[in-house]
This record gives C-alpha cells, sequence and structure tokens, in this order.
C-alpha cells in the first residue's frame, strides 16, 4: 500500500505542534515579554488560534498512532 505520510511522520509532526502550541500557550508569560519591547497588541487574539492549533495536532498523533496500530496490529 502507497501511504503518502507513513506514521511516525504523522506522529511525530503532530507532537512538535502540540509542544510548539502548549509553549504559545503561556499567553500570561509572553504579554509579560513582549510588553517589555512593546508589542502586546499582537498577542490580542492568539488564544483563538492556539488552542485549535493544540486540539489539531493532538488528533494528528492520535491518527498516527491509530493508523501505527491499525497496520502492525
Amino acid at each position: 500500500m502507497n501511504r503518502p505520510m507513513h506514521d511516525r511522520t504523522l506522529i511525530t509532526t503532530g507532537a512538535i505542534g502540540a509542544v510548539l502550541a502548549a509553549i504559545c500557550c503561556m499567553t500570561p508569560l509572553l504579554v509579560i515579554a513582549f510588553g517589555a519591547i512593546g508589542l502586546t497588541a499582537w498577542l490580542a487574539k492568539t488564544d483563538y488560534v492556539l488552542i485549535p492549533a493544540l486540539i489539531l495536532c493532538l488528533a494528528l498523533v492520535a491518527f498516527g498512532l491509530y493508523r501505527r496500530r491499525l497496520h502492525h496490529g
């Protein structure tokens, strides 16, 4: 079977994306850091993007694990 994305790639991509989204969810820390350099207006709507991104990346990891179990089990 020719799979466009291997299971390992799905899991790795999802895990990296989830970690990045989780790190970025520390909005209060980013507000303090960006406030020091005057970029707090950029953070006004980050939670509307980061939470769905975190959920999407975790779903990608779950899908990769599901496909791995399906093909190896």
